[in-house]
């Protein structure tokens, strides 16, 4: 046996208690749901938490979750278990339909009144930055925009705020032209223009939460995030989102998610696949 082998761990098998307990924090905290089947999850996720903090397993690290002063692990836990998965202009689609509704909104607002454009669960950016760089290019006379992009974990919402890609990131979904426009080169990294950062702000937020103090929007995006989430949860989400939308604007979802069953505060927009509205507006 080669010494490399005689000192390679060996797996120790995840308690019932363990999961129950990491499974629990992520649905109390994020809504998220894990099922028993999804334990490879954890291993994968936390891995780097625990070799940091040298524990030779999750069951260890739930001891050190029930300890005194364990909230800022529990935090780094929650954020470590979701998903922050995002590209330029992803799916197509619900940017299309921006580049559509948003004349119209420009025609119905008093001039000079924002339009204003909440990123739910924004990752790293991309998605609120592909936004700035749609509206910028449809060139609207004095019509200024605010688009908000808000998430759980504190890494990636500050990874969003510095607004810097890799080679790899700005490949995925970004046309030649609109990199070349937007994006000034910086080593092997792109940084977005000052004038489209400065159309975006990024905060923590959890979707869990209190949202009314952000006042109304009229465009939301909070696409693939309910996948993860149990019907209850989806139900308490999206009529959050409802509360916050303007009677004419749009919910963009992602394409495996619905309102269908879950909600009477939004509708399918005729026509449209993953984009709703207020009944009014649809109806």
């Amino acid at each position: 046996m080669s010494a490399a082998a005689a000192v390679t761990p060996i797996p120790v098998p995840i308690s019932a208690d363990t999961f129950a307990m990491i499974a629990g924090l992520a649905k109390t905290r994020a809504g998220i749901v894990l099922t028993p089947d999804k334990g490879y999850m954890l291993d994968t996720r936390l891995a780097t938490i625990l070799r940091r903090d040298n524990l030779p397993s999750l069951n260890a690290l739930v001891q050190r979750l029930r300890a005194p002063g364990a909230e800022p692990l529990a935090r780094e836990v929650v954020e470590a278990l979701t998903t922050n998965e995002s590209s330029f202009f992803r799916d197509g689609k619900p940017f299309e339909h921006v580049a559509r509704i948003v004349p119209a909104l420009h025609a119905a607002r008093p001039p000079g009144q924002k339009i204003r454009i909440w990123s739910a669960a924004c990752s790293t950016g991309q998605e609120a930055y592909s936004l700035t760089i749609l509206l910028s290019e449809l060139g609207l006379p004095n019509r200024p925009f605010e688009i908000l992009g808000t998430d759980l974990s504190r890494e990636v919402v500050e990874r969003a705020r510095e607004g810097v890609f890799t080679r790899f990131e700005v490949q995925r979904g970004l046309a030649v032209q609109r990199l070349v426009k937007h994006f000034a080169q910086e080593a092997a990294v792109f940084r977005i223009k000052p004038a489209l950062r400065a159309m975006c702000r990024f905060e923590e937020r959890n979707l869990l939460g209190e949202h009314r103090a952000l006042g109304q929007f009229d465009l939301i995006f909070c696409r693939n995030v309910l996948i993860y989430f149990d019907m209850p949860t989806k139900a308490k989400v999206l009529g959050a989102l409802a509360a916050q939308l303007a009677p004419d604007g749009a919910l963009y979802l992602g394409g495996a998610e619905t309102v269908m069953g879950l909600t009477e505060r939004l509708v399918p927009l005729p026509g449209e696949r993953g984009v709703y509205g207020p009944p009014t507006k649809a109806g």
